[in-house]
């Protein structure tokens, strides 16, 4: 093996100091390849990622609401509706009107309520007819114009305005309490006209 290398060598000066300087820049090459390797390998071999900048995950959440559905459907029962969802929404997921139901014992359009009751009235049922007749009678708060609040005792043509933007603003009262929070209506307001509203 000396021997070859000897022979491999050249004799003259200026190419065996060009070889010796390739044959060290080579053995280098090798030394830092080997340390890199080493330290890819070391450790417990998992490669950390990053995450990218901004990243996230998207998150779909649906708000819902819980009613009840009895009378003359279908399937009477409790229910979760998405919110918004009207009178005629939930009636559909309890199957739909009954046979001997009656469609103006109830406001169909109107907007539920989280926790309420939806009672659907039966053809010649007295107390449905009765019912119909109360609400077709009373001002329904959560679907009624800046004209309908001005028939309301104690409301005039701009707090009934005012009453309106409100619901626009933050959305179907809750309940006829609500109303107390329109700037303007209070427990003597309120007293002189629940019997004229509903939801």
């Amino acid at each position: 093996m000396v021997e070859w290398f000897v022979k491999a060598v050249p004799e003259n000066p200026t190419s065996r100091r060009k070889l010796l300087v390739s044959a060290g820049a080579g053995v280098a090459a090798v030394a830092v390849i080997g340390s890199l390797w080493s330290n890819a390998t070391s450790g417990s071999g998992e490669v950390a990622v990053e995450p990218t900048a901004g990243a996230h995950v998207n998150t779909l959440s649906t708000e819902t609401l819980i009613v009840q559905v009895v009378g003359a459907v279908a399937e009477p029962g409790v229910y979760e509706v998405p919110m918004d969802s009207r009178v005629m929404d939930a009636v559909s997921m309890a199957g739909g009107l009954a046979a001997n139901a009656d469609p103006a014992s109830l406001n169909l359009a109107r907007i539920v309520q989280d926790g309420e009751q939806i009672i659907v009235g039966a053809t010649g049922d007295a107390r449905s007819r009765r019912a119909a007749s109360s609400q077709s009678e009373k001002v329904n708060i959560n679907t009624a114009t800046a004209q309908d609040f001005d028939t309301l005792p104690r409301i005039g043509a701009t707090l009934a305005e005012r009453i309106v933007a409100y619901r626009d603003q933050h959305g179907p009262f809750a309940g006829v309490e609500s109303l107390l929070e329109v700037p303007g209506i209070g427990d003597l307001t309120l007293a002189g006209m629940r019997d004229k509203i509903t939801l």
